[in-house]
C-alpha cells in the first residue's frame, strides 16, 4: 500500500494555540479560590504545567522542535523497525486461543480511549461475546504479576482506568505489565474475546484487530515523534491499523485520514455521597467505598459555579464539556494520574467539586480518611461514548470471522 500519511500539517488549532479556541474557563484556570487572587499552584510539583507546556510546544515547528528533531527521527526509526519485525514475524509474539482486539493510540495524552473501550465491551456483550479486558494499570503499583480486579481493588493498586473499566462494564479486568501473562490470567474467567487497553505498541501480544484513537482537537500535533512531537510511533503507523476513531473532526487534517467520529456525551452525575445532589437523586446515588452504581440526571446538579478538577491526559476537553452544559467553571488542572489529598481540594469557595470518573476512582481509595464535609461536595460527570451504527457494523464484520476462528483454536 502506498504511504499516504507522511504529510502532516502543523497543528495550529491545538488547545491554547488559537484565540478562536479559547474558552472563558481558560481565563480562570489559574484562579485559586483559596484566596481572592491567584494562590499557590494547584499542582505543587509543576508536572501539570510541564505537560501543558509540552503539548503547546508540540503544536508548533520552531527552533526548539528542530533542535529535538534528530532524537525524534531516532525514535521513529526504532519504532518502524519494531513494527516491521512484528509484521514479518521475526520477533516472538504470543497468540491467545481467543481473538484479541487492541485499542490504543499513536500519541501521548488522552484520546477518549477509556469511554470507547467501555462502549466496545457493552457492544460485544450485546452480540453474544463474553469480553474481558487487559491493561497495564497506569497509575497503579507496577507489577509483572497479573491482578484480577474485584470490587475492593483500588486505583492505587490497579490504576484509575482499569478500576473504572471494571466498575462500568462489570467485565473481568486483569492488569499486568506483561500483556501475555495478563491474557492468560484473564482466560481463566471464561472470556471468549480479549480487549487490550492501550496495547498498540505492545508487540509481544499478537492481535487480530487494531483500533487507533485520536484526539480530534489536538490531532497529531506537528507530526513528529517524541521528544520533538507527541507521537509514540510515526504517522504512517496508522496505515496498518484496521480502524481509526477520533473524538472530533481532526483539527489539522492529515492526508488520507478519515477516522470514524466518536461523540462523548454527558450521561449524568455520580456523587461521592448522596447529599451532594438535590432532589430525588439524593436517595439512590453515590459512589462511597462500596461503589453504588446509581447515576443522577444532569438536572440534579445544584445551580451556581463549580470547581472543575481534572487529573487526566486532556483536562481541557473535560472543562469544555462542562461549559457546554452551561456550567460556570473554575478549572483546576493537575498532573495525569495525580493522587488527590484533601488539601488539594480545600478551596475557600464552598462550591461543588466536579471531576471525571477516573479522578473519582482515585479519590475513592481514601474516602475514609477524608472529611465528610469534603466528600459531600465531590461529584463525577459520567461520559458515554456514542458512535455511528456504521462503525459497529464495520467492527461486526471484522469480528464475525474471529468467532469461528476462536472456536477452532
Amino acid at each position: 500500500m502506498q504511504n499516504c500519511w507522511r504529510r502532516v500539517a502543523p497543528m495550529r488549532a491545538c488547545i491554547g494555540g488559537s484565540s478562536g479556541m479559547m474558552s472563558s474557563w481558560m481565563m480562570r484556570v489559574m484562579t485559586d479560590q483559596r484566596g481572592t487572587s491567584a494562590g499557590p499552584p494547584v499542582d505543587p510539583v509543576g508536572r501539570r504545567r510541564t505537560e501543558r507546556g509540552w503539548h503547546g510546544f508540540w503544536c508548533r515547528s520552531g527552533p526548539g522542535v528542530h533542535a529535538l528533531a534528530p532524537f525524534g527521527r531516532m525514535l521513529a526509526a526504532l519504532a518502524r523497525r519494531r513494527h516491521r519485525r512484528h509484521r514479518a514475524g521475526l520477533d516472538r509474539a504470543w497468540r491467545a486461543p481467543v481473538p484479541v482486539i487492541v485499542v490504543g493510540n499513536v500519541t501521548v495524552g488522552g484520546t477518549g480511549k477509556t469511554p470507547f473501550v467501555i462502549a466496545l465491551v457493552e457492544w460485544l456483550r450485546q452480540q453474544g461475546w463474553r469480553p474481558g479486558v487487559v491493561s497495564r494499570g497506569h497509575g497503579g503499583r507496577r507489577s509483572r504479576e497479573p491482578l484480577l480486579l474485584t470490587g475492593a481493588t483500588t486505583a492505587a493498586e490497579a490504576g484509575d482506568e482499569a478500576v473504572l473499566l471494571a466498575w462500568r462494564t462489570e467485565a473481568p479486568v486483569v492488569v499486568a505489565a506483561d500483556r501475555p501473562a495478563a491474557v492468560r490470567a484473564l482466560l481463566q474467567q471464561d472470556v471468549d474475546i480479549v480487549i487490550s487497553d492501550d496495547g498498540l505498541q505492545h508487540y509481544g501480544l499478537a492481535r487480530d484487530v487494531e483500533i487507533a484513537m485520536i484526539d480530534g482537537l489536538r490531532g497529531l500535533g506537528n507530526g513528529r515523534c517524541l521528544p520533538a512531537g507527541p507521537l509514540r510511533e510515526p504517522v504512517e503507523r496508522l496505515d496498518s491499523v484496521d480502524l481509526t476513531v477520533a473524538t472530533a473532526p481532526v483539527a489539522a487534517p492529515v492526508t488520507g485520514l478519515t477516522p470514524w467520529i466518536m461523540r462523548l456525551i454527558p450521561g449524568g452525575w455520580v456523587p461521592a455521597e448522596p447529599e451532594a445532589l438535590s432532589g430525588e437523586a439524593a436517595d439512590s446515588t453515590g459512589v462511597g467505598p462500596e461503589l453504588r452504581t446509581g447515576v443522577a440526571p444532569l438536572s440534579a446538579l445544584p445551580a451556581g459555579p463549580v470547581h472543575a478538577v481534572a487529573a487526566i491526559g486532556n483536562p481541557e476537553r473535560f472543562f469544555l464539556t462542562l461549559e457546554g452544559l452551561g456550567i460556570e467553571v473554575v478549572a483546576h488542572a493537575f498532573s495525569d494520574h495525580h493522587v488527590f489529598r484533601p488539601r488539594d481540594l480545600n478551596f475557600r469557595a464552598p462550591w461543588p467539586i466536579v471531576m471525571t470518573e477516573k479522578d473519582m476512582m482515585r479519590c475513592r481509595a481514601h474516602w475514609d480518611a477524608w472529611p465528610k464535609s469534603l466528600r459531600t461536595r465531590c461529584i463525577a460527570l459520567r461520559v458515554v461514548a456514542e458512535v455511528d451504527d456504521a462503525l459497529w457494523s464495520d467492527i461486526e464484520r471484522r469480528v464475525a470471522g474471529l468467532r469461528t476462528w476462536g472456536a477452532q483454536t
